[in-house]
């Protein structure tokens, strides 16, 4: 592992139980210089190959989650690890196996480190969906939770569950449905995590920064929308110890 230290953080006030995964569309050079001059930090970068950078130690409290929520808690830089994956496309092609293993590894030792919960290890547009996408529908949450980083879901799980209101079964997961804007971005943000088959593609990367969400949100009508949302939300409220016979 390498260092580059990041200059700007702040000392943590509360202990670390999240580890939040992003994205970038730049190279490992640019992204430490973009960062420096935003006065912006991250933990850990992880670069094309797999290489892991660290910038920030992990006992301090890093600079990349801005304004965000999830599961009732705000301001989730205080309680999290930052970890940035140097992407091209920012995260509609798929990842470098090397980044994956990389990542993989990393994630492991800070889950038992901290005993992170596994339904605290999320994406950034989880956690801030009005804003971003990353680290993008081609992230592979899927392969990640075999091992235990992260959560997937059965769907005959939804059979557990009796009702289809997309706000509840969204704030059971943990997203932010405070207004109706909130919500359907939390909404396509969960298909960038659990069904990426509904996300649209945007070449124009410096188009899909600025406009995180689509204006088509008829998706969320579906069956299979609803049922793996449904899901998705047993799953994490089996995880966190909620109850769920809603």
């Amino acid at each position: 592992m390498k260092y580059t230290k990041l200059p700007d953080y702040t000392e943590r006030k509360t202990s670390i139980n999240m580890i939040i995964i992003h994205c970038f569309a730049l190279s490992v050079s640019q992204m430490i210089n973009t960062l420096k001059s935003s006065k912006l930090s991250t933990h850990y970068i992880i670069g094309p190959r797999g290489g892991i950078i660290r910038c920030v130690p992990d006992s301090k409290q890093a600079w990349h989650a801005g304004k965000s929520f999830w599961n009732g808690a705000e301001n989730l830089n205080q309680n999290s690890i930052g970890i940035e994956i140097c992407s091209p496309s920012l995260g509609q092609n798929k990842y470098h196996p090397a980044q994956i293993k990389s990542l993989c590894c990393l994630c492991k030792k800070l889950i038992k480190k901290y005993n992170i919960p596994v339904s605290n290890i999320v994406g950034h547009s989880d956690i801030a969906p009005t804003r971003k996408t990353d680290p993008g529908f081609a992230f592979p949450w899927k392969e990640l939770s075999s091992a235990k980083i992260g959560l997937w879901y059965n769907l005959e799980d939804s059979l557990k569950i009796n009702t289809g209101d997309i706000n509840k079964l969204l704030s059971l997961i943990g997203y932010d449905t405070k207004d109706l804007p909130t919500t359907l971005a939390s909404a396509y943000a969960f298909c960038r995590h659990f069904l990426p088959q509904f996300v649209i593609v945007d070449h124009d990367i410096s188009h899909l920064i600025e406009n995180p969400l689509t204006q088509d949100f008829s998706f969320t009508k579906t069956e299979i929308f609803i049922n793996t949302l449904k899901a998705v939300a047993y799953t994490y409220c089996k995880a966190s110890n909620k109850p769920c016979k809603i």
